[in-house]
């Protein structure tokens, strides 16, 4: 009887969560896509502030080197303040992390974005640095980790299964609550984006060197830099993250054809 309420119970919280899904939608204020988003603005930037650390950890911590850091500030800065970013709820923050042996980037919900000092050493130009973390910038401005959660939390009962398992009958509420923060917080670590928010993040990150007066065909240079550095072995961890929708250097080609028919506007830097 007990096991049969319990299926009773997981029956309904799997309607809930589907329910939960498909019902919150918003508009994103940036892109003007709706989406299946579950959390608000403000969610997103906490989490991302609380995953932080630990995903900095992982890489070694943040990089000494204070120039480095006031660089990609910079160059992060002049991305946010030129582009539709500007204009999102985020506030932006970008970590130089000490990790010399890793290639890799990547971007927390809510706008921390992070750059490993392998990947740094071998960018050529500040072009190139500028197209990668617009490609995060725009991961954080399509709300891509939150599209994930919400479709992590619907097809695996995240929400429901956190609740239950961790109930406590002398505490009520406060371990289902550290318990569903936890869990979100390990899903946010290891989050990988699909092939469509690739293919988002390229279009935006296209436009946004752009307009912070870069050449968005440092971003095509990326890649080559990227395939070049795999060395016929394991690629470069960037490559395993952002998962590479077929020819990724076809892709900005075409993305920077249709956004600048009448060619490359002169003056932009490499």
């Amino acid at each position: 009887m007990r096991g049969g309420l319990r299926y009773i119970i997981a029956l309904l919280v799997a309607g809930f969560s589907l329910i939960t899904y498909y019902c919150k939608r918003q508009t994103n204020p940036v892109t003007g896509e709706v989406q299946h988003v579950n959390m608000t603005t403000e969610q997103e930037i906490a989490l991302g502030l609380q995953a932080a650390p630990q995903m900095a950890q992982q890489y070694g911590g943040l990089h000494p080197d204070q120039q480095a850091q006031a660089a990609i500030d910079r160059i992060g800065a002049a991305l946010v303040q030129a582009s539709g970013a500007a204009q999102s709820p985020y506030k932006f923050n970008f970590h130089l992390l000490a990790d010399e042996n890793t290639i890799n980037a990547f971007a927390l919900p809510g706008g921390q974005i992070f750059l490993t000092a392998g990947l740094l050493r071998n960018m050529k130009t500040e072009g190139q640095v500028a197209g990668v973390l617009a490609h995060e910038v725009g991961h954080v401005i399509g709300r891509h980790s939150a599209e994930q959660l919400a479709k992590q939390q619907l097809t695996q009962g995240l929400a429901g299964a956190a609740g239950i398992a961790a109930y406590d009958p002398e505490r009520p509420g406060s371990s289902i609550a550290n318990a569903a923060v936890a869990a979100a917080i390990a899903k946010v670590v290891s989050l990988r984006f699909g092939r469509e928010d690739e293919l988002e993040s390229d279009r935006l990150a296209v436009k946004y060197t752009a307009e912070a007066g870069y050449d968005p065909r440092s971003m095509i240079q990326v890649m080559q830099i990227l395939e070049q550095a795999g060395g016929g072995g394991r690629g470069p961890e960037f490559l395993s993250t952002h998962p590479n929708p077929g020819n990724r250097v076809g892709v900005l080609e075409r993305e920077i054809a249709e956004q600048f028919p009448s060619g490359i506007p002169a003056g932009l830097k490499p």
